[in-house]
């Protein structure tokens, strides 16, 4: 993968901030995770305009893009606390998986891990 830009990589370090104030959450412990992560959506950002998730393989990047499902924040992000990527999690480094439901891959994956601020969950409608 080709190197990101700094202004890119401060773009997205920005958003990561308010994201992690509006949400209650933190970034990950170990900070290769964040830098990987931020790096990748910057350079996502470069080469395809928008921050889609680097953590998944897409077939088709585009139609990816146009679904919107997997763009920073992604749909799991927006609707439950959780994130794919383990760029936001809570003060023990897991993801939130306490609003997902119950048949989510999340929670086999990770069993019940809690929200740090429930009070800045929405539930989806």
């Amino acid at each position: 993968m080709s190197q990101a830009t700094d202004e890119n990589i401060n773009r997205v370090n920005n958003y990561v901030t308010k994201y992690c104030r509006k949400t209650g959450l933190t970034t990950h412990s170990m900070p290769e995770v964040t830098e990987a992560v931020v790096t990748g959506l910057a350079h996502n950002i470069e080469t395809l305009g928008k921050p889609l998730c680097p953590c998944r393989f897409y077939p088709d990047k585009a139609e990816e893009i146009k679904s919107r499902t997997w763009l920073c924040p992604c749909t799991d992000m927006k609707n439950y606390k959780y994130c794919h990527c383990m760029l936001f999690v809570n003060e023990d480094g897991m993801p939130v998986t306490e609003h997902l439901p119950e048949d989510h891959e999340g929670l086999t994956t990770y069993g019940v891990t809690k929200d740090p601020a429930p009070e800045k969950y929405k539930a989806p409608k």
